[in-house]
């Protein structure tokens, strides 16, 4: 697809240009999608879709597959940039909230429609390659350095607070312009950064790569889009489609993945993992007590 087409050019397309391979009812989602309003697909799951061309929403993922976008959420994401850059983030508010509407069911529905089809959406693109580089990182640091930002702090946070249960030294950091430049000093050669930054090219990043690479550190990047900018200046990208809508939490998919992280983490050391988490046990009963079985 060309980068200069809008979304919609784009869709429409590649509508054009596999017609004939498609099936009717791959047909009768790409109809609806073509003459459909952008903020009208923003603001669908994959099962209203499905409802709204008689198909299902495995069709319309898989429609959405064939046509090149990745799924709904990719077709999302692309119509998301266009969207946010021509319409004031009032407007878009009110827009979500007017497709909503004010059913209560529909309104927990939607919440969880959303949160679903981007959670689906990170496990099709899991890289084993990327994932199994980014766990030998982190295994094997000196200490590890989590950088989030803005939306993205919340999963930093997570990710350093877990890695600490689990006997591993790690500290957050969340500082941009003059302030980040003490974090970048502490930054040590065997250490290992862990960078969660859904989409926006910061100079920070950039600063914090290349320190990295100046002191012996490796660096795991924890992104959407900026993937394929940094792919050849970190040890491992591994992807976390953030939210085309703002209906979900921006971090939701950042904190599957630092989840994931954990796990593995656990399974090469279980002894340490299990140490640590009786010692946090002890500790929390000298605090408060011990717990009523």
């Amino acid at each position: 697809m060309e980068n200069s087409q809008s979304p919609i050019e784009q869709l429409r397309g590649s509508v054009r240009r596999l017609w004939d391979e498609l099936s009717p009812a791959e047909r009768a989602v790409c109809q609806f999608l073509v003459s459909a309003a952008p903020d009208q697909i923003l603001f669908s799951s994959a099962q209203e879709l499905g409802a709204a061309t008689g198909t299902s929403n495995a069709t319309v993922v898989r429609t959405m597959q064939r046509l090149g976008f990745g799924g709904l959420p990719g077709l999302k994401r692309a119509l998301a940039a266009e969207f946010s850059s021509t319409v004031a983030p009032d407007v878009r508010l009110q827009q979500r909230i007017s497709h909503v509407g004010h059913d209560l069911s529909e309104i927990w529905a939607r919440v969880f429609d959303e949160a679903r089809e981007r959670i689906d959406h990170c496990q099709r693109l899991w890289d084993p390659q990327a994932f199994q580089r980014a766990v030998e990182v982190l295994a094997g640091a000196d200490a590890v350095l989590i950088y989030g930002i803005g939306a993205s702090e919340p999963a930093a946070r997570h990710l350093t607070l877990k890695l600490g249960r689990r006997g591993h030294r790690a500290r957050a950091s969340s500082a941009t312009g003059f302030s980040l430049a003490d974090d970048l000093l502490a930054l040590g050669h065997g250490e290992a950064v862990v960078v969660f930054q859904p989409g926006r090219k910061l100079p920070e990043i950039d600063i914090l790569v290349d320190r990295a690479h100046a002191v012996g550190a490796r660096v795991v990047l924890v992104s959407d889009e900026l993937g394929g900018t940094f792919a050849e200046r970190v040890d491992a990208v591994l992807a976390a489609p953030h939210t085309p809508t703002g209906i979900t939490a921006e971090p939701l998919t950042g904190i599957v993945v630092a989840d994931a992280l954990l796990l593995a983490l656990d399974s090469l050391d279980e002894s340490r993992s299990v140490e640590h988490s009786h010692q946090l046990t002890a500790l929390r009963e000298q605090l408060l007590g011990p717990r009523i079985r």
